[in-house]
């Protein structure tokens, strides 16, 4: 009668495990499984992933080109679509949309960060859009749907 308090692993099911610099007589002493000397038989040695054994690595090997602008100011895009869904489902009070509603329900990634309304898609509804900026398309489907623009001085 097998009770689970009795169950018992297969007869060579389990093995005992590696017992490693436990002394000289267990025949993995000395060196522990690491051979001798050198960075790697240290202990804490971990090879980052970007090393490569002291050559030049790739990243300063690559010549570098072109000029990135510090001064850059990169746009979230939201589409009218994506403001058309908010107002189908019931998201929008107020007939309001700014950047804390559009960060709540997911629209933007960042409520703090500059984002640029584009005109791809329909709006139906009459409301008030506040944004950093806007495409000419989007400005005029908003103003003929009755809506309101306002903008965000960043």
């Amino acid at each position: 009668m097998d009770i689970l308090s009795n169950l018992k692993a297969a007869k060579g099911a389990t093995k005992n495990r590696k017992r490693i610099a436990r002394g000289e007589g267990t025949g993995r002493g000395g060196t522990a499984t690491k051979g001798s000397n050198g960075q790697k038989s240290r202990s804490g040695f971990k090879y980052r992933a970007w090393f490569e054994g002291g050559q030049m690595p790739l990243q300063r090997r690559v010549p570098k080109r072109g000029f990135v602008s510090p001064f850059k100011i990169y746009y979230q895009v939201v589409n009218l679509s994506d403001l058309q869904t908010l107002i189908d489902n019931k998201k929008v009070e107020d007939g309001v949309i700014n950047p804390v509603v559009l960060y709540k329900n997911g629209v933007i990634s960042k409520a703090a960060a500059p984002y640029k309304i584009l005109g791809m898609g329909e709006l139906s509804a009459k409301v008030e859009v506040e944004s950093h900026k806007y495409s000419n398309s989007a400005k005029e489907k908003i103003e003929a749907a009755g809506g309101t623009i306002k903008e965000i001085n960043a």
